[in-house]
């Protein structure tokens, strides 16, 4: 019987530290953002690198996907990056860049959503952030003005 209760308090511990740690998805990765700054016509670019913690790393054969709603005056290239679209991949992060541009200043959120799956040796767990990128669209650089041209008198 003592060895039965021991085997279930060892079981019931092991579980619960396995619980608190999959249910602590805050202190398994960071994610960090990149914002840009863009004049309006040019093209800058954003960027999200997911960074895998406490002996976790990003599995390299699950997919990881970035879903991105761009506002009304912002252009991405493409809405939807995947795993092919990755700047950066190594087992302890993922990087995507994200080329912005815009028709119209001021400040504007793009709004994604990253899915991906931490791993470590005994478990996964698949992931899924919401979160918003903030772009700062400045006016157009003014044109410079013509040079000036000054015609030099016809000496007779």
């Amino acid at each position: 019987m003592r060895r039965l209760t021991a085997l279930f308090v060892s079981a019931a511990t092991a579980l619960s530290f396995a619980s608190a740690a999959l249910g602590a998805s805050e202190s398994l990765y960071e994610i960090k953002k990149t914002e840009p700054k863009v004049a309006v016509g040019a093209t800058a670019t954003a960027s999200l690198t997911i960074t895998a913690k406490a002996g976790w790393h990003v599995n390299a054969e699950a997919p990881i996907t970035l879903a991105l709603t761009p506002p009304a005056g912002v252009t991405l290239k493409k809405a939807k990056l995947e795993r092919v679209d990755l700047a950066q991949s190594t087992q302890e992060s993922a990087r995507f860049d994200i080329p912005v541009s815009a028709t119209e200043a001021g400040k504007k959120t793009i709004n994604a959503e990253a899915r991906f799956v931490l791993c470590q040796e005994q478990a996964c767990k698949p992931v899924k952030e919401t979160l918003a990128l903030a772009v700062e669209i400045t006016p157009a650089a003014a044109a410079p003005p013509p040079a000036k041209t000054t015609k030099k008198p016809k000496h007779k």
